[in-house]
């Protein structure tokens, strides 16, 4: 096959990212210390397209409209994600992640699944984890859940290329609102006034909703038994207020593929 991308080898594999555990600055895993925050208020969350960032290295082709991704390159990234699993794993997440498709999938379908790809495997499903974990060991500390949507409004993609038509929230688009950037237009003020309120209200009370600043929609605490969100967006209203984020593919990536048995490379003798 045309080697069309490096989506085989992803840049994600050249950072270092694990924890370390010392014994004492991290006396284990993360996973294992929720219970020190049991009475910490916590806010966590993402955005739409936070891998699009590094799917524009690993695929760069998704960088301009009028440049073709053949549809291989969606299994490619999928294998590089899931090599350590084998083929079951490969299979479990294609069938996923093509089940929304068109019978003969679109250039932009093709595309924005492999920034979804690229953002649940490296954004979402962390995030979730973390949610939940926090959720599952509060006792008076409360869990609060976000998905940033609001379009990206930068001209320009990090290698310097137009950004494409149907680009979403990118990784960090969501930080210039929550320090009020003098945005031209009113629904982008509106919106960066939206999330210093629930910031500050936040901050002041450990309850986004209360504090002295008014909201547009009840933001809703996240728990095992209602994992819900808001969604951050200029047009948002109470409407904008959702459940079980993606979970078909948080489910993916935080259980049903790690439930598999890894595949051990064969050592093959010089």
């Amino acid at each position: 096959m045309t080697n069309w991308s490096r989506g085989d080898e992803p840049i994600v594999y050249h950072l270092d990212l694990s924890p370390v555990i010392d014994g004492d600055f991290l006396p284990d895993h993360p996973s294992k210390l929720f219970h020190n925050a049991a009475d910490i208020d916590f806010i966590a969350g993402v955005n739409d397209m936070d891998g699009y960032i590094f799917t524009s290295i690993d695929v760069p082709r998704i960088n301009i409209d009028l440049l073709p991704v053949p549809v291989e390159e969606v299994e490619k990234l999928l294998a590089a994600y899931t090599k350590d699993k084998g083929d079951a794993a490969l299979q479990a997440a294609l069938s996923l992640y093509n089940s929304t498709w068109e019978q003969t999938p679109s250039q932009e379908s093709i595309k924005k699944t492999l920034v979804h790809i690229e953002t649940d495997f490296l954004f979402l499903a962390s995030t979730q984890a973390a949610l939940k974990l926090h959720a599952d060991n509060a006792k008076t500390g409360r869990t609060y859940s976000y998905l940033f949507s609001e379009p990206n409004q930068r001209l320009f993609s990090p290698i310097f290329l137009p950004y494409p038509s149907w680009i979403g929230a990118d990784h960090t688009d969501d930080v210039p609102y929550v320090f009020g950037k003098p945005f031209p237009g009113p629904s982008h003020r509106d919106l960066s006034g939206y999330m210093i309120a629930y910031w500050t209200n936040f901050a002041r009370t450990g309850d986004p909703n209360e504090g002295g600043l008014s909201v547009p929609a009840t933001w809703p605490s996240f728990n095992s038994t209602g994992q819900k969100f808001v969604e951050l967006n200029s047009k948002m209203d109470e409407s904008y207020v959702g459940e079980n984020m993606r979970m078909r593919y948080v489910d993916l990536w935080n259980n049903v593929i790690p439930s598999l048995p890894t595949i051990i490379p064969a050592i093959i003798p010089e």
